[in-house]
């Protein structure tokens, strides 16, 4: 793969949370499975602690990955309303750069660029 050429796309946040919400109702359901399982194997009088630690174990790793999407979408939602992502001159800035990428306007912490007195002061 070159460089310039564009790599697969990640997913969108419409597909994250759309993945979320069909983990959350297979999270619902497995739950309801394990507590019948649970029952069963009471009126058996036949416990197998492999089968339940097995379906435990996926029942964490389901909750895992909710949380995962959880923490990118939040991510996501951060970075879109952080002020300051665009320059004065409307280029967009990149996370933590001191200085325009399209214009070398230097940008203080705040992600406003300086006034023509401060950056003639320097």
């Amino acid at each position: 793969m070159g460089v310039f050429t564009k790599g697969p796309r990640g997913p969108t946040s419409s597909d994250l949370r759309r993945e979320r919400r069909a983990l959350l109702l297979l999270r619902e359901e497995r739950l309801r499975d394990l507590g019948g399982l649970t029952l069963e194997m009471y009126r058996r009088d036949h416990f197998n602690e492999e089968l339940v630690l097995e379906r435990c174990a996926e029942l964490v790793a389901i909750e895992a990955r909710v949380s995962e999407i959880d923490a990118i979408l939040a991510g996501a939602r951060g970075l879109r309303r952080r002020p300051g992502t665009i320059c004065a001159c409307g280029a967009p800035m990149l996370i933590g750069a001191r200085y325009c990428p399209s214009c070398g306007r230097l940008v203080e912490e705040s992600g406003e660029a300086p006034s023509e007195a401060e950056a003639a002061a320097e």
